[in-house]
């Protein structure tokens, strides 16, 4: 057997920690989209996802992720260093499937399940899992030609087919835009030129059902279908077939080709068919006709997708029974609604995703389950609700069954009454009949395909909404991960206990519009938080637009209200047209409370999908309780602060004739005070007390002590106490607290300053780093001796030294965080410190602080590891005459 040739290979290996999972999925599909597999990559990126959560997570090794490209397939292979760890076998796994909380064997479940072949491989250091994805056929260059056919069967047009021809550059900007894209859309070359493509663009971004537009632009060609936003602000529905080019210089750009998208078949490519010679080919009977009733119905060859082939069944019905307008519905996965796919001759507003009952009413006409004629709509009123209103009289529907079950229903309608009678309905069943398997297996392949790309969203998004716990950052991923993916626009409520819910979020993919949908949203009552599960339809945002835009267009020809100024109608009528579609609103319940909604919005004419919707209530639920834990950790943190916040002093008091300036720093995240602390406090007229500690430890078992200690020399000393009793006495204390005292060191004392310059200091040094004084002459020296430091001893014999400075000289008292900064072996001391104030000679008390802190942070690249406070006073020197 011939082995594949391998075409191109990326490689990449992961440390055994959990982010790498997120990391290796990124990994898998920017190399897949890279080759322009974009079929395969969400298949590929939930498979990797499992293998490497199986490596890095429970097995706890390294993961080596291998990507292979072939000639029509990727062989994707995740290997760990731990073979000695089994693979669970694939019996036991699926024997296991009842268990939904079961990890192992969940991913060669996957492996089975997507992919074409998989395999497991042991070496002596490594156990391999390996998978292989088919890529899809894409035949491209084919020479095609069709045969000729009646004029009734060919393409309806309008009578003027114009073609939009737009240039993009390797950045995605407009650079040329033809006559025919400003008929077609409303814009002028000069207001398009230099715009990004994506700016107009209404691109179908479901997911795991096709690519994004900058990604469409890179391929060498693409096809599809999608929307143009107009200079009305109304969405065109185009068909699109991309080339991508490049100039004589080498530089590259894509030439975009649209017409409106019920004339696709100008630019639409037909599939490649059987050559003459294939053996294979269906023959043709004699008469010219194709033997397979489906190709003499849809015509050869038919559409590969299930938008073509609906959009094609429609238009194929209408003009089989001469009918002026058609449509299919799509029933529900329970047959109790259908769902409108397609449709032609009928107002924009009944496309896409209408939903009407399958049984409308009683009786034999009012199930969608079997053929019916209705030759006169206006005697029997709502009898088929969804040509209310369109000026169609007579109707014809007939259901569309899969081995019995209802799969949809199929309907020609007309303007004439009593045009349709048993006859036709026949006809059309029969038709029906031959398209019905066809259309339910497109259905059942857009549909696993939605689901898989549905699966690789939500993986996506959980890791997103884990990796905050912002509030605000979290109501941005959640309006972010919904538009354009799931919505048009998005609005976040949110509820606080015992409040009205509160508009704090508003997303729209056109950020022009914005603040328009804000400013609406603003001005009508926020949706009820009713705590049921599921979405629910909200109409007040469009009828309050609708209703804006009519007032505009009043006001705007002279019919306003009197005394209100006569405004353009633009803005209103386009934030009408953003919001006018459908809008549901889901709960966001987290620990049994209503804590929000997420609003999600259509533009006009627009609904959503039920797929989508289904998608956007399993992320609903996920977002509540990331947004709950964001809620939580907020209010935690804003008590701890609160909390620590009343550990540290007041603000300084004003010492006359003595410039203090204290800086301070805690260890931690969201700590503000931790064991280090200070104080500056008046004792009594003309004396002040000053302290800097350190207790053991940081964080809030030492900030407990903090307060004990601050608090306490404050009372002590205002009793009259001197240092060393003021002391004594909070050792008995912090000894008192038995298991919860830690040790503290302490340099406490009495500042007073002198009439006509200088101050005396009196002060006790309890095992803490000594003070440092500088003198005017750049001298640096200690000031105090080491004593016994507190919370250890019983009995402390402490002793009070008294010194004294003179203008110009600085005291400088610090906290061990200031000499222990380390940086490898080296670490700053006693020394390095009085290096730095010995340069300080002239500068102010805050002046000191801050270049001692400097030196600090610069003498290591690593942030500061423990709390770390600052204490410098200096006499200034007397003003000159």
């Amino acid at each position: 057997m011939r082995r594949p040739v391998i075409t191109a290979r990326a490689a990449a290996t992961f440390e055994p920690v959990g982010r790498s999972v997120a990391t290796a999925r990124a990994f898998v599909r920017d190399t897949l989209q890279g080759w322009g597999f974009s079929d395969v990559v969400d298949d590929a990126v939930v498979l990797t996802s499992e293998l490497v959560t199986n490596a890095v997570v429970h097995a706890g090794t390294w993961a080596d992720v291998e990507c292979l490209r072939h000639d029509g397939a990727v062989r994707i292979e995740v290997a760990d260093r731990y073979p000695e760890r089994e693979v669970p076998l694939l019996e036991s796994a699926l024997a296991a499937g009842s268990n939904p909380d079961r990890e192992g064997g969940r991913g060669l479940m996957l492996c089975a399940a997507l992919a074409s072949r998989w395999g497991v491989e042991y070496t002596p250091t490594h156990k391999q899992v390996w998978f292989l994805l088919d890529l899809p056929d894409r035949p491209a260059g084919t020479r095609w030609a069709g045969p000729a056919v009646p004029t009734a069967a060919l393409p309806v047009t309008d009578e003027r087919v114009r073609v939009a021809v737009v240039q993009v550059d390797r950045t995605g900007s407009v650079v040329s835009w033809n006559d025919d894209a400003r008929e077609l859309f409303g814009h002028t070359a000069d207001k398009v030129l230099g715009r990004q493509l994506t700016e107009l663009a209404a691109w179908p971004q479901t997911p795991g059902t096709g690519i994004g537009l900058a990604e469409a632009l890179n391929l060498s060609r693409w096809e599809g279908s999608y929307g143009i936003r107009g200079a009305d602000g109304r969405v065109q529905p185009v068909y699109g077939s991309h080339l991508r080019v490049r100039d004589s210089s080498g530089e590259p750009s894509s030439v975009c080709l649209l017409v409106r998208d019920h004339e696709r078949a100008v630019l639409q490519t037909p599939q490649r068919g059987p050559s003459s010679g294939d053996p294979n080919r269906r023959p043709a009977d004699p008469r010219g006709k194709h033997t397979d009733p489906f190709e003499v119905f849809i015509g050869s060859p038919a559409p590969d997708d299930l938008d073509g082939l609906l959009q094609r069944t429609v238009e194929r019905a209408r003009d089989m029974l001469d009918g002026d307008s058609a449509y299919i519905l799509l029933a529900t996965d329970d047959e109790t609604e259908l769902e409108v796919r397609a449709s032609t001759g009928l107002p924009s507003s009944r496309q896409r995703f209408a939903r009407v009952p399958v049984e409308a009413g009683t009786g034999r006409y009012g199930s969608a389950r079997m053929p019916a004629v209705h030759e006169d709509l206006t005697v029997v009123p709502g009898a088929v609700p969804l040509l209310a209103g369109t000026g169609m009289r007579s109707v014809v529907t007939v259901p569309l069954k899969v081995e019995g079950r209802l799969t949809g229903s199929l309907g020609v309608a007309s303007e004439v009454p009593g045009r349709y009678t048993n006859e036709e309905a026949l006809r059309l069943q029969f038709a029906a009949d031959r398209i019905a398997l066809a259309v339910e297996s497109a259905r059942l392949t857009e549909l696993e395909k939605l689901r898989r790309g549905s699966l690789s969203f939500l993986v996506e998004a959980s890791d997103l909404l884990a990796g905050t716990l912002e509030r605000d950052q979290t109501l941005a991923l959640m309006a972010q991960m919904t538009v354009p993916t799931l919505a048009s626009w998005c609005a976040v409520y949110t509820i606080a206990e015992q409040a009205e819910p509160e508009l704090a979020f508003v997303l729209h993919e056109d950020e022009d519009r914005i603040d328009g949908l804000k400013a609406l949203l603003s001005k009508i009552d926020p949706p009820s938080p009713d705590p049921t599960p599921g979405a629910r339809i909200w109409t007040a945002p469009s009828e309050a637009a609708h209703s804006s835009a009519l007032r505009a267009s009043l006001r705007s020809i002279g019919l306003g209200e009197p005394g209100r100024p006569a405004t353009g109608p633009g803005t209103a009528l386009a934030t009408a047209s953003a919001v006018g579609g459908e809008t549901v609103v889901l709960p966001l319940v987290a620990r049994n409370r209503v804590i929000g909604m997420l609003t999600l919005g259509k533009p006009a004419d627009e609904r959503f999908r039920q797929e989508i919707v289904e998608l956007a209530e399993d992320l609903s639920r996920r977002a509540a309780l990331a947004l709950d834990n964001a809620r939580l950790y907020s209010e935690r943190t804003a008590i701890s602060q609160s909390l620590q916040r009343s550990l540290l002093p007041p603000e300084l008091p004003t010492v006359p004739g003595v410039e203090v300036e204290v800086i301070y720093q805690a260890a931690g995240e969201g700590n503000e005070v931790g064991g280090d602390f200070y104080d500056l406090f008046p004792i009594s007229e003309g004396c002040w007390g000053f302290a800097i500690g350190d207790v053991c430890g940081t964080g809030p078992e030492a900030a407990a002590v903090t307060g004990l200690a601050r608090h306490s020399l404050r009372l002590l000393a205002r009793e009259g106490f001197d240092g060393p009793a003021v002391l004594e006495r909070l050792n008995a204390a912090i000894l008192d607290e038995g298991s919860r005292s830690r040790f503290l060191t302490l340099l406490y004392g009495r500042l007073r300053p002198r009439e006509g310059g200088g101050a005396v200091l009196r002060m006790v040094c309890a095992g803490h780093p000594l003070p440092l004084r500088l003198r005017q002459d750049g001298t640096v020296e200690t000031a105090a001796d080491p004593q016994p430091l507190l919370g250890v001893m019983d009995d402390l014999e402490l002793y009070e030294q008294t010194f004294e400075l003179d203008p110009g000289d600085v005291m400088l008292c610090v906290t061990d965080g200031v000499t222990e900064r380390r940086e490898g072996d080296r670490m700053l001391g006693d020394d390095g410190l009085a290096e730095v104030l010995s340069q300080c000679t002239g500068l102010t008390a805050g002046a000191v602080a801050a270049r001692v802190l400097r030196a600090v942070e610069r003498f290591a690249a690593d942030a500061p590891s423990d709390d770390m406070a600052i204490l410098a006073m200096r006499v200034p020197e007397p003003q000159d005459a």
